[in-house]
């Protein structure tokens, strides 16, 4: 319930003329109350004001936003497009103002991307649109002066690409003087050359940075990884994801005579460094036989965990089952993996190993089929932390999905899961795994009428708080969703290449 504190402050700013004249009178701890009413109702104009005048010597969005005593409602999901750039327009009509030297920290972190916007715009400004106006703002205000005695440091979580590259360099190692300094603690890198991601890291305080994201189209193998990781160094990060084939052999790159990786291993050196890391993500890569040496010199158990599509053996899913970091892990991506068909008893005891953490499990295109079922409600039945499991591209009947839904009602804090259309809707001999024309050939009618069945079972259960869906493609994922079109013009640009390149190779053996 909203206090009549906020009920007041949200009057107030529904006038923003009166708002921006009354600014000078009102008492400084009232201000964080007027910026959540004025980003509720999306008075841009008023929002603006607030940072312009802030009195405080910290602002920091996301506990502006968050739930409090006055509004108990979070807004941090709400990433408005006209509310973040009237934000960027009052920190920098902040810095021109004279006189204005109190506010030292401007935290822009902890904005969350969704699907649909709750804003009364709708419109949604994404990380890397985020990124493009605070580096535009610093960008601007370099050219200024201003009367500050002191640069405001502004924390952000970044999103780089070859189309905002340049603009984030000169937001990040300004030529002169300047009155905002950026302090990155999350870094998201798509479309670059490896040379660019180098050069990004580096200007961006990897000595702050706590999540490194590379993803897509960095085209990495491992001697670039071993570099990266060597030459920059990331002593506070928690959290590295690396791209497709970040470790694939470079060029000419050979094993010892004994058959070991020493790239891998110098690798895995420079990862137990860091003694803060709890996330990793390498799906993609292909590490057959290699699971041991990469993760057994690590200090700190990871609590997240990618190994989608990445080839492993028996020995890697064994080292997996008995390892240190299996007991506390709370995200696991085995995808791709024919983990229940060749190692039913390994990949069961590592289920059980990590029964009492595990919260998310993805086991998409595992090769599942109805024989697996009865093993598969045995192995989940002891993970009753599990809250989303996903087991998109399995080949599993109605009936086999009814009763593995019907067990998956026994975890009590589960709430989502994401299941395969049904093969019963493909034409009989279809092939998995599917490629993405044949997923989407499939009986729409005999669909819905199984996941009304598959809703009831939920129903009968009491379990209405269970939301099950089957998202063909994969679920939204805002950052591509953001890019689509620079990423469309990178892949195009990279097939034209590729050709050239084939045209040469052909020229020359004429």
């Amino acid at each position: 319930m909203r206090s009549l504190r906020f009920i007041s402050a949200e009057a107030l700013v529904s006038h923003p003329k009166l708002t921006e004249e009354s600014l000078d009178h009102i008492a400084y701890n009232l201000y964080p109350l007027l910026f959540k009413a004025s980003y509720l109702l999306e008075q841009a104009e008023v929002t603006r004001a607030v940072l312009s005048h802030w009195p405080l010597e910290e602002f920091r969005l996301a506990v502006l936003l968050g739930p409090n005593t006055d509004h108990p409602e979070d807004l941090r999901d709400r990433a408005c497009k006209a509310c973040l750039e009237a934000c960027m327009q009052g920190l920098a009509d902040h810095v021109l103002q004279s006189g204005s030297d109190r506010l030292r920290v401007a935290d822009f972190t902890g904005i969350q991307d969704i699907q649909v916007q709750q804003c009364p715009c709708g419109r949604a400004l994404g990380r890397w649109g985020r990124t493009k106006v605070l580096a535009r703002t610093c960008c601007q205000l370099q050219g200024q002066s201003c009367t500050a005695r002191h640069p405001i440091e502004v924390f952000a979580d970044l999103f780089v690409t070859e189309g905002n590259f340049d603009m984030v360099v000169q937001a990040l190692k300004p030529a002169g003087p300047a009155p905002l300094r950026v302090c990155c603690l999350s870094l998201r890198a798509d479309s670059l050359s490896p040379g660019q991601l180098l050069q990004v890291l580096g200007l961006a305080g990897p000595s702050k940075l706590r999540k490194l994201e590379v993803v897509h189209n960095v085209r990495l193998h491992a001697g670039h990884v071993q570099q990266l990781l060597a030459q920059v160094g990331f002593p506070q990060l928690t959290s590295l994801t690396l791209p497709t084939k970040a470790f694939d052999a470079p060029p000419t790159y050979a094993l010892t005579p004994e058959g070991e990786d020493p790239l891998l291993t110098s690798i895995a050196w420079e990862l137990s460094r860091m003694n803060q890391l709890t996330e990793l993500s390498v799906a993609f890569s292909t590490l057959t036989g290699k699971i041991q040496t990469l993760l057994s010199p690590l200090k700190t158990p990871l609590r997240v965990l990618d190994l989608a599509n990445c080839a492993l053996n028996h020995e890697d899913i064994s080292f997996l089952a008995d390892c240190k970091h299996t007991a506390h892990l709370e995200v696991l991506d085995l995808s791709g993996h024919n983990l229940v068909h060749l190692y039913p008893s390994t990949f069961f005891r590592l289920l059980s190993q990590a029964a009492q953490t595990l919260r998310v499990l993805t086991l998409e295109e595992c090769n599942i089929t109805d024989n697996h079922v009865g093993m598969m409600i045995l192995g989940l039945s002891p993970c009753n932390q599990l809250q989303e499991f996903k087991f998109l591209g399995n080949p599993l009947s109605a009936s086999a999905l009814q009763r593995l839904f019907a067990a998956l009602c026994e975890l009590p804090r589960l709430r989502h899961i994401e299941f395969p259309v049904p093969k019963d809707c493909y034409p009989e001999g279809a092939t998995y795994p599917q490629d993405e024309l044949s997923v989407s050939k499939f009986d729409q009618q005999k669909y819905d009428m199984i996941a009304e069945d598959l809703r009831a079972v939920l129903l009968r259960a009491n379990r209405e708080d269970i939301q099950a869906s089957t998202p063909l493609f994969g679920s939204f994922d805002p950052d591509i969703h953001e890019t689509s079109n620079e990423l469309g013009t990178f892949l195009l640009q990279a097939f034209k290449t590729a050709l050239e390149n084939f045209s040469r190779a052909l020229e020359q053996m004429e």
